[in-house]
């Protein structure tokens, strides 16, 4: 009987500890991905550069999970107003950043410039209609040209800025189709539903054998386009949204950009 109680004893215990084990295992995990787990609330024309960024960044901190949330800048400066869940906010324009610091939505000091961009002029591969500069617009043979929505989507606001400065706005207003981001409007194009279309030159790769560059917009045609990014406000991750962000402008960063063909700010740090 003794040896038996012994032996239940044992089993007891060692059960116990299982479990007290799988407990603080479980538990560790969870916290562990808690602290970790980073959200990016990026414009939609950085996910490719972003994705292979977010690699080198779980490769550098082995406990990290970087999840992106792409759109347009606009949209996602309401998401983030909203109180949508994000540590990260990066944007395709000055203006919409500036709107999320002034509604402190941002920490200030966090704020940082990465990259630079190209607006082109785009038509599908093969297309008949012969479009050669933005002027070509007004031909009576282009009927939709696609852009970025405005209101929401900077590439749209260059675009607009484009048109106003050939004096082409007035001429084509009919026939332009708004998206909802500047990778709708690739779409649009690559399958032939438009005419043509304004998007940046980074997005062209993402299509190369289905659109054609037929023109690029002057840099004095528009606002200077250059991409900041900051630590959101409300993230309780604040050490590894920071280290994200340090991440864009520091040398493996800037290679990243460089090879999805952006143009590299100058060093700010």
């Amino acid at each position: 009987m003794k040896k038996e109680a012994i032996m239940t004893i044992k089993k007891i215990l060692i059960s116990v500890l299982v479990v007290m084990f799988w407990i603080l295992f479980t538990m560790q995990i969870g916290i562990s991905s808690d602290k970790q787990d980073l959200t990016v609330s990026a414009a939609i024309s950085l996910k490719n550069a972003f994705e292979e960024i977010g690699k080198l960044f779980e490769a550098k901190h082995k406990e990290a999970k970087v999840t992106f949330n792409f759109g347009a800048s606009g949209d996602l400066v309401r998401q983030i107003e909203g109180g949508a869940p994000v540590d990260v906010f990066a944007s395709a324009a000055q203006k919409d950043m500036d709107e999320a610091e002034k509604k402190g939505l941002i920490l200030p000091n966090s704020r940082i410039n990465f990259a630079g961009n190209t607006v082109v002029l785009i038509t599908p591969a093969g297309s008949k209609i012969p479009i050669k500069t933005f002027q070509g617009l007004g031909l009576d043979q282009v009927e939709k040209i696609a852009t970025g929505n405005p209101k929401t989507v900077p590439a749209g606001r260059y675009a607009e800025e484009v048109f106003v400065h050939f004096k082409l706005l007035t001429a084509i207003k009919e026939k332009l189709i708004y998206a909802e981001h500047v990778r709708q409007v690739l779409d649009y194009v690559a399958r032939g539903e438009v005419d043509a279309g304004v998007v940046y030159s980074t997005d062209v790769t993402v299509k190369a054998k289905e659109i054609s560059i037929v023109a690029t917009a002057p840099e004095d045609s528009h606002s200077p386009i250059i991409y900041p990014a900051a630590v959101v406000k409300s993230t309780n991750k604040e050490g590894p949204a920071k280290a994200f962000v340090s991440l864009l402008i520091s040398g493996e960063g800037r290679m990243v950009f460089e090879r999805h063909g952006f143009k590299l700010t100058k060093k700010e740090k």
